[in-house]
């Protein structure tokens, strides 16, 4: 197998086992606050394996607590853009004319206007949560993967396959999910796992921003903006969720090229 796919499998192995083994693993309530001088801002040790931060809060359990948040905010997005993405994707390159018109009038519109900043726009609206950030996440980055779907179905509804089932008189339903679909999905592994780590990095960024996972509910994106403020002194506050942030977004992008490079056929010849 691909050693990009094993490094970066491996890595969201331990991510997960740890977002659902977290109150397991965890060693202290993420939320369980020491406010005495000596407890805030202690470096790594024995105790804290990571710290604790101005709030006296053990940054090990809130990084830990925070993986379950990342996580399901990657797959609970891109799972929404997957379902918009295939449907309108499929409908349009299946059968083109003005469906196809009409849904690549509503992608440009999409391309219009920045992603983040539409996230933004409409979270400030909605206000801050955690479902809103998967829900809008989710509704805002369907079109690139509605244009990957569309090609391939523009591709393969040519094929003697297609035609043949058309003259057995197959539905369109059943023509589009039982026999083009299947056929249609292998860039659309690859698109979905890039996204994940997209995801995740939004996530994070809205989070920074204080527009994401609202506190004291920990996530990596506001133990990184608690840490900016102490950025001299408390270097552990940014450096472990940074990190984190980093190897799963890496992870994820590593599957994705792997799967690529697995997938695509005109790769495979070059190696």
């Amino acid at each position: 197998m691909n050693k990009r796919i094993i490094f970066g499998t491996s890595i969201i192995i331990l991510m997960a086992v740890v977002a659902i083994f977290a109150p397991k693993i965890a060693t202290y309530d993420p939320l369980e606050m020491d406010l005495s001088p000596e407890a805030r801002l202690q470096g790594p040790s024995v105790e804290h394996f990571f710290g604790t931060d101005n709030l006296g809060r053990d940054v090990f359990s809130r990084m830990v607590y925070g993986t379950r948040i990342s996580l399901s905010v990657g797959f609970i997005a891109v799972f929404i853009s997957l379902v918009i993405g295939i449907l309108l994707g499929g409908l349009s390159g299946y059968y083109g004319g003005w469906v196809d018109n009409t849904i690549m009038r509503l992608v440009e519109v999409m391309y219009c206007f920045p992603t983040f900043f539409l996230i933004m726009m409409v979270i400030t609206f909605l206000g801050p949560s955690i479902i809103n950030v998967m829900v809008v996440i989710g509704l805002t980055s369907w079109a690139g993967l509605c244009r990957l779907v569309r090609a391939e179905f523009l591709s393969l509804r040519e094929r003697d396959f297609v035609y043949s089932a058309k003259v057995q008189g197959v539905p369109d339903r059943r023509l589009i999910f039982r026999h083009i679909l299947p056929n249609a999905m292998a860039p659309v592994y690859v698109s979905a796992t890039l996204s994940v780590g997209g995801a995740i990095l939004v996530e994070s960024a809205l989070s920074f921003l204080g527009l994401g996972v609202q506190i004291p509910t920990a996530s990596w994106g506001n133990i990184l903006t608690a840490g900016k403020i102490y950025i001299d002194y408390a270097w552990w506050l940014t450096l472990f969720p940074g990190l984190a942030i980093l190897f799963t977004v890496l992870s994820f992008n590593l599957i994705g090229e792997g799967l690529r490079e697995k997938l695509d056929p005109k790769l495979r010849e070059r190696k």
